[in-house]
């Protein structure tokens, strides 16, 4: 089969587009988690008027159809949008930008849910230990750290296989925007199923591992070895 050919003799056209796909997700999540991580934390440690609403916000933005979202900051970033005199449309940074923003009410989400579940006597016993607020809220995220982790994994395996925010606003573009599932598509209507069907091969292969390799940390001893509390001064 010439698919796994393809695979197997390292294409480099396959490949590079693997390459990106792998790096705009990354750093797609890296920004997601930073800014997502103080918002679970907050949502997940404080108790203010309207978080309810703000959890149900989060909740409800998870299923949100990429191609809407795509849409959205196509309106932005176009030459008549508000953001339009940046000229990132059909760059690589508005797809990390897109991928980052649909992923943080997942990683949001599943990330205040593990904070929540933390026994909240971790709180009290870290600040009672000495530990500062931030050092408590540091000891709690600590003990939630399964949840952080697959918080990560589910977001990455998201932004990994959307299709719309990148079609949309990265344009396709061979050799510098496209994508596994961009290029999928485009070569599936140029007829080209060899080089569609090995980058399906690649996409599925690379959510299987990256989900077995979840299952793995999550059961590794270094992962649920309980928090100690160091004495804070």
């Amino acid at each position: 089969m010439k698919a796994l050919q393809l695979i197997v003799s390292g294409d480099p056209v396959l490949y590079g587009i693997v390459y990106r796909s792998l790096l705009f997700s990354g750093i797609a999540i890296i920004l997601a988690t930073l800014w997502g991580t103080p918002v679970a934390m907050l949502l997940g440690l404080k108790n203010f008027r309207g978080k309810t609403l703000v959890k149900t916000l989060f909740n409800s933005l998870i299923g949100i159809p990429t191609v809407v979202l795509g849409l959205i900051l196509y309106l932005i970033f176009s030459n008549g949008g508000p953001l339009g005199f940046l000229g990132l449309l059909y760059t690589p940074g508005v797809i990390i930008l897109g991928e980052a923003v649909l992923v943080t009410p997942i990683l949001t989400s599943i990330m205040t849910t593990a904070i929540e579940a933390v026994d909240p006597e971790i709180m009290s016993l870290a600040k009672t230990l000495g530990a500062s607020e931030a050092q408590a809220s540091i000891a709690v995220l600590k003990e939630a750290v399964n949840g952080v982790l697959l918080s990560n994994i589910a977001s990455f395996n998201r932004a990994i296989a959307e299709l719309g925010v990148a079609l949309l606003v990265g344009g396709n573009i061979a050799g510098l925007t496209d994508v596994l599932t961009t290029a999928i598509s485009r070569y599936t209507a140029r007829g080209e199923l060899d080089l569609a069907i090995a980058l399906g091969i690649i996409l599925v292969v690379i959510v299987f591992l990256i989900n077995t390799i979840v299952i793995m940390a999550r059961k590794a001893k270094w992962l649920l070895t309980v928090w100690r509390f160091p004495q804070w001064h």
